[in-house]
């Protein structure tokens, strides 16, 4: 299994698009690309909530793998709301779904490993699809001014 990690360097979360077209150059930041694709609003809320959007309006660059609104309305109830009243364990959830760097879908490998903002590692399949640990990338390479965005099917929870 070939194993491949990227230092952390800097702190960040999640946010993505899928109605975007993949690998465009923009002028904007991570944050205003998830505002303007109109499905990340979840996504734009947690990052308001954790504290979060002047880290991920910052230089980068970032690889933010980001849950769409489908895939936070996908967890069990409660969840959510539960973590917008817990802005720590929001942070940790949203700085796992960030890789320091900017990684396109051109440079993952079957089974490399990459470490996350928040410390531990996702793994990625490469394969027929994407995946980074369970959750399939739908859209990859949204490119940012200050990273990249893949867009998930799910919200990923570091381990405990």
């Amino acid at each position: 299994m070939l194993r491949r990690t990227f230092m952390t360097t800097a702190a960040l979360i999640t946010l993505g698009t899928g109605a975007f077209a993949a690998a465009h150059s923009s002028d904007k930041d991570i944050v205003d690309t998830a505002i303007e694709a109109g499905n990340f609003t979840t996504l734009v809320a947690a990052v308001e909530a954790a504290g979060l959007v002047e880290t991920l309006k910052g230089e980068g660059p970032f690889t933010v793998f980001a849950p769409t609104d489908e895939a936070f309305a996908a967890l069990p109830e409660g969840t959510v709301e539960g973590l917008l009243e817990d802005p720590e364990a929001l942070a940790k959830i949203l700085t796992y779904h960030v890789v320091p760097g900017s990684v396109m879908a051109a440079d993952l490998t079957d089974g490399m490993t990459a470490a996350t903002v928040e410390g531990q590692d996702v793994t990625f399949t490469v394969g027929d699809t994407v995946m980074v640990n369970d959750a399939t990338v739908s859209t990859p390479d949204i490119a940012a001014s200050n990273g990249v965005i893949h867009v998930i099917d799910s919200v990923i929870m570091p381990p405990m």
